[in-house]
């Protein structure tokens, strides 16, 4: 029989890009969005508790290994057991734990009681020793935060692998998300809780409590830090904080000036830095002669706590030097907030009132959870004594027929025949010794039956009414402020109330010597650095422009080829030798394309006149007030008129004679007094030499810097004028100039 031939199947195309595009946005889909939801909700950012996953699950394992109020225990046995509910490595356990000691000072409101080295929050160099050499166990306000756990507060779930339960949050008995500091950065989003101080946060919560309205601030007036440090308290900036949940403040170190060894003491830096971060930005700034009135910078930390010496160069002002240091290292610091916490599940960023709307709310439900806890065990054991009750009404009845029963499985249920009763009752019944059957015991049962009759009572209407569970928390909240008395540690001081130097006052001022050149170097040097070196070194091609005696507090004016003048401060250059090239004006100013310095002046208190000299013969003649602004602006445009290439600039506070020299071989002398001056900078000036033809002025100089044979032969009374001839004596002076 012929083989049935198979119908062969038609030949898919294959377009590669369109289904690999679609496999890779389904993975992605599939994959990564549920790797950033886990980062989230089961990682990074912490819950109504104020805990992260990570911490809950040790501080319940501590708890379940008896290490409440126990002896500590090693904390490789505790970092062990752990990792049944936590299988993240131990390194990563014990480095949640450290940060929950009272050793590493993290916590205003520690968690775990520790012996042993477990470095410091403020020091990235003191590192905690390993978990071997280490021990813990629960530190005493843990019992706040286990004390409902065995009373149903709180939900528990499966571990990871189903072997064990734990509890998706610790019912804390006060508002922790605001106590401990928290960081976490999750997929696309982050939070940063600062630590608030326990009290004030448990006296704020009574207050919200009571008043939902009240004001915070008046309770809760900043947040503290274990590391202390003064708080700069700007009230609007703080009450965005409470009201957004995000914002930033500043924070300083406190510091003392010990006469007797001219240093200063830093005992107490910013939470947000670590005293090697101090000590490296101080050190760039003293070797880079910033700073100069520091000699030596020494870690003295020791067991007493942090301390950072800094010695002082004598003749130094250590508050102008302390204020200039805060300014410019993280002795001062911010704190950045952004008070994201889970809700349910959700993200959620959250001022601290809304914090406390959601707590107290999550708060009265585990109280409810647990006073229904309550009184179901004490409804249940009532409901065995009312059964008791009624056997002891007729002992002998109830001893006869345990007598007469013949199998022990039937005691149970003729008991339940005899007396009407339920088989809980009567199993409760059947149990009792017969010791117990005496009038003393008949009477404490039927007291007991009283008192839990009036609990019970007591339960049901606190279960009625949310006001009455909450002065329930409120009495809480109180004795925890009793128990555990919390002292502020960082110092609040109001942002108006600071004492601030000016930045000159920090500025150390002595004679310096400028020099620009003909292509825009500049250099300010000392005289010493001079007298050492006078030789000044330019590029190829350049060559000394101009020079000025300055000192380093001074302004300087920058005049430009673009018309354009440019402000700086002498300290704003650094000192520097004369064999180097100096800075770049160009650059250093930020000028335009192509734009050249062509004239630098002291404005001093911005008296006296400004003359310029253009190319067409025009003399422009204003005061130099022109230049001053109220505003601390760098570039003035406009600085003078654009009609003609300016030849020579001169700045005076007395009239005096300037000569103009021109491509015709001839010179003109005139006193600035026939110069009439000017409103505007940009003035075209008056014409001050006649020139005929294509002629122009070549240059200009104070007269005084000439030694013409005849230096009256040039001098003219009245502009315009055209001039004199320069006789061949004379025209050495000119190409002197030119030189």
């Amino acid at each position: 029989m012929a083989k049935k031939k198979s119908k062969q199947q038609p030949v898919k195309e294959y377009h590669p890009l369109e289904p690999t595009a679609q496999r890779i946005t389904e993975t992605l889909r599939e994959n990564y969005m549920p790797y950033a939801m886990s980062v989230i909700v089961s990682r990074a950012i912490p819950e109504l508790d104020g805990f992260k996953p990570s911490h809950r699950k040790l501080l319940y394992t501590m708890y379940k290994m008896g290490l409440m109020g126990a002896n500590r225990t090693k904390s490789a046995n505790i970092v062990g057991q752990t990792m049944k509910l936590n299988p993240h490595g131990d390194a990563a356990i014990y480095e949640t734990m450290v940060r929950l000691t009272r050793g590493n000072e993290a916590l205003l409101t520690p968690f775990v009681d520790s012996k042993g080295n477990f470095g410091k929050v403020y020091s990235r160099d003191m590192a905690y020793a390993a978990s071997r050499y280490t021990e813990a166990k629960l530190d005493k306000i843990c019992a706040e935060l286990f004390r409902e756990i065995d009373d149903d507060a709180v939900d528990f779930v499966d571990n990871y692998d189903g072997e064990m339960k734990e509890p998706t949050l610790l019912p804390t008995t006060f508002p922790n998300i605001l106590v401990s500091a928290n960081t976490g950065i999750a997929v696309g989003m982050a939070s940063s809780f600062c630590g608030f101080n326990l009290e004030e946060v448990c006296r704020t919560t009574i207050a919200y409590i009571e008043d939902n309205n009240c004001d915070l601030m008046a309770t809760l007036p900043a947040p503290d830090f274990p590391t202390g440090g003064e708080i700069i308290l700007d009230r609007a900036q703080m009450q965005k904080i409470y009201d957004t949940g995000r914002g930033s403040f500043k924070i300083r170190s406190k510091w003392k000036y010990i006469k007797s060894e001219n240093l200063i003491e830093v005992y107490q830096i910013p939470y947000t830095t670590t005293i090697e971060a101090i000590i490296d930005k101080l050190a760039d700034l003293v070797k880079s002669g910033k700073v100069r009135e520091i000699s030596d910078i020494r870690d003295e930390s020791d067991l007493s706590g942090l301390k950072l010496a800094i010695d002082l160069k004598r003749g130094t002002d250590p508050d102008k030097l302390m204020d200039r240091l805060m300014q410019m290292t993280p002795l001062m610091d911010s704190c950045s907030c952004n008070f994201n916490v889970l809700i349910q599940g959700m993200p959620k960023v959250l001022g601290v009132r809304s914090i406390l709307h959601e707590w107290t709310t999550w708060r009265t439900e585990c109280k409810k959870r647990t006073i229904r806890y309550d009184l179901a065990k004490k409804q249940e054991k009532l409901h065995l004594l009312h059964g008791l009750k009624t056997i002891l009404l007729d002992i002998d009845k109830a001893i006869a027929i345990i007598r007469n029963t013949e199998k022990d499985a039937d005691v149970v249920p003729n008991l339940m025949n005899g007396f009407g009763i339920d088989e809980k009752q009567a199993e409760y019944i059947a149990e009792i010794r017969l010791r117990h059957i005496n009038r003393e015991y008949i009477l404490k049962r039927l007291t007991e039956t009283e008192a839990l009759e009036k609990e019970i009572a007591r339960l049901e209407s606190l279960l009625k009414s949310d006001a009455k569970v909450r002065r329930v928390i409120i009495r809480e909240l109180e004795a925890i402020i009793k128990k555990y008395p919390s002292p502020r540690r960082a110092d609040i001081l109001e942002a108006d109330k600071i004492e601030h130097f000016e930045q000159e006052d920090h500025i150390e001022d002595y004679p310096v010597h400028l020099f620009l050149s003909k292509e825009g170097y500049f250099k300010k040097i000392t005289s010493q650095s001079l007298r050492g070196a006078s030789d000044q070194k330019f590029k190829d091609g350049d060559a000394l422009f101009q020079t000025l005696d300055a000192t380093n507090k001074q302004e300087i004016i920058f005049l430009t080829n673009k018309q354009q003048a440019y402000k700086a401060h002498l300290y704003d250059f650094d000192d520097s030798k004369a064999s180097v090239l100096g800075d770049y004006l160009p650059s250093k100013l930020e000028m335009d394309a192509e734009e050249q310095p062509v004239f630098m002046l002291l404005p001093g208190d911005y008296t006296g006149s400004m003359i310029v000299i253009f190319e067409n013969g025009k003399a422009a003649r204003f005061e130099l007030a022109g230049f001053a602004t109220k505003t601390n602006r760098r570039r003035l445009t406009g600085a003078y008129s654009d009609r003609s290439p300016a030849k020579a600039f001169f700045h005076f506070s007395q009239d005096c004679n300037i000569t103009l020299f021109a491509t015709n071989g001839r010179a003109l002398t005139v006193n600035t007094s026939v110069i009439p001056p000017k409103s505007t900078r940009t003035t075209v000036g008056v014409q001050t030499m006649v020139l005929r033809g294509s002629h122009t002025i070549t240059h200009a100089c104070y007269s005084m810097e000439l030694a013409f044979a005849q230096p009256k032969r040039y001098v003219s009374h009245s502009i315009p004028s055209i001039g004199a001839l320069l006789k061949d004596e004379d025209k050495g002076q000119m190409t002197l100039l030119e030189e």
